[in-house]
């Protein structure tokens, strides 16, 4: 019996879910993993290539490494959730999940393709999530035979600190599938928030009008970037100015949310401002790239 298949004979719990498939070895999915891992709960994490699959694993057991030694997590916990990763680059290996997250790039089209995949692969149980932090998600739920079993499950960077995830409900949701997505954020020890299937949800609708007139501010010479950080962080007592958060959530991811936003509601101040995009054409992405407003 392999590692996937003796994470599917477990024991039975209580939950409904026993076994999620994540798919997507970047930050986030490899964030969303050690998560539901540390919640003592079985997760295949498919990435596109062995060798970016062992990658994830190998970072995540990086990141309870880094908790046990700041004394936040204990040996035995520490082990407790990395028996509870295993990794592929095979979708077939999620057949059997009660769950699965798709957190690969921010790209409709590709979202389509694989919830379309993935379709035909899962049982017919199994619920199709997104991470998507802005796309519609009643698309991927269309590209399914299941579109009652599709929603939004929608956590922040990064995964493992973030308190919040959005439950996102598109039109063709049950209520069966939403209450399972609140289920396992519960699971996760995260605090859910419901939202209708809108660009932007919640957190985002209202954030990136902000970040993107922050840049415009600093293409009009009205401040230095850093001074603008520190009077975000000092006049309204943000944890991070917007030029920081902007870099810690990806200059290309924070586009394409503009252009999406800009594509629902049509106002002038969301179109991606020119420094951003220029910045993007560099490949300068932010922390990812260890280069975007500012250097790292």
């Amino acid at each position: 019996m392999n590692s996937i298949e003796s994470k599917v004979a477990r024991m039975e719990s209580s939950s409904q879910i026993k076994l999620v498939g994540v798919i997507g070895s970047g930050i986030m999915g490899s964030g969303i993993a050690e998560v539901i891992s540390k919640s003592g709960i079985d997760v295949v994490v498919r990435s596109r290539s062995e060798q970016t699959a062992q990658a994830t694993k190998a970072a995540i057991e990086a990141s309870l490494n880094k908790q046990l030694a700041k004394a936040k997590i204990t040996q035995e916990q520490k082990d407790s959730a990395m028996s509870h990763v295993c990794v592929t680059s095979k979708l077939e290996d999620l057949a059997n999940c009660d769950l699965v997250i798709e957190s690969a790039v921010e790209d409709l089209v590709t979202k389509q393709e694989l919830f379309s995949q993935l379709d035909k692969i899962v049982k017919q149980s199994c619920v199709l999530a997104t991470n998507t932090s802005t796309l519609p998600v009643i698309e991927m739920a269309k590209s399914t035979n299941r579109p009652d079993k599709v929603c939004g499950i929608h956590f922040f960077n990064p995964a493992v600190l973030m308190p919040l995830v959005e439950v996102v409900r598109p039109i063709t949701a049950s209520d069966e599938t939403i209450a399972l997505a609140n289920d396992f954020v519960k699971a996760c020890t995260k605090d859910a928030v419901q939202v209708v299937d809108r660009a932007g949800f919640i957190v985002n609708a209202l954030l990136f009008p902000y970040l993107n007139n922050a840049i415009a501010m600093f293409e009009a010479g009205t401040a230095s970037m850093e001074d603008i950080d520190v009077a975000m962080k000092g006049g309204c007592n943000f944890p991070m100015g917007p030029f920081a958060l902007l870099d810690l959530v990806g200059l290309d991811t924070s586009v394409a949310i503009l252009k999406a936003l800009h594509t629902e509601f049509k106002s002038p101040d969301l179109e991606p401002r020119p420094m951003l995009k220029k910045l993007v054409e560099q490949g300068k992405l932010g922390r990812k790239s260890k280069q975007g407003f500012y250097s790292y």
